[in-house]
């Protein structure tokens, strides 16, 4: 070691009379990363999600429809069980996604343009793309 610093090598740290130490935790903390785009990855994230697009009918995939809703009209007393295929919007994007439904039709609004399941689900007609009657 050299002779300027042995005098000092051994002393003691200094520690400060009018402020406390500092805990390892603290110090530490001082030089940890922090997020200075809040919410930054939230919107990364959001945009990465992929939804499904709405897609358009045919003529014939209409009218295939169309008979499926008369069917269901015809036998509406009886609580026909259905399966529709229906695309549900998406809340933030534009776009969605598809699922499957099955349940018993208690009726048919045709102001509103839904169908009303036993179970309470509503589903409006513009946004089913095949019906399945059991």
């Amino acid at each position: 070691m050299n002779e300027k610093y042995k005098k000092i090598a051994d002393m003691q740290h200094h520690q400060s009379l009018n402020h406390p130490h500092m805990s390892m935790h603290d110090r530490a903390a001082q030089f940890a990363p922090f997020a200075a785009l809040t919410g930054y990855g939230d919107a990364v994230d959001e945009t990465a999600r992929l939804v499904d697009c709405v897609p358009i009918l045919s003529d014939d995939e209409n009218d295939i429809l169309d008979e499926k809703m008369k069917k269901i009209r015809e036998n509406i007393k009886g609580q026909p069980e259905i399966t529709v295929f229906r695309f549900i919007p998406d809340e933030i994007k534009f776009g969605g996604a598809f699922e499957y439904f099955t349940g018993n039709v208690r009726r048919l609004d045709e102001i509103s343009r839904k169908m009303i399941f036993v179970d309470g689900t509503e589903i409006y007609y513009d946004d089913i793309f095949k019906i399945e009657v059991k």
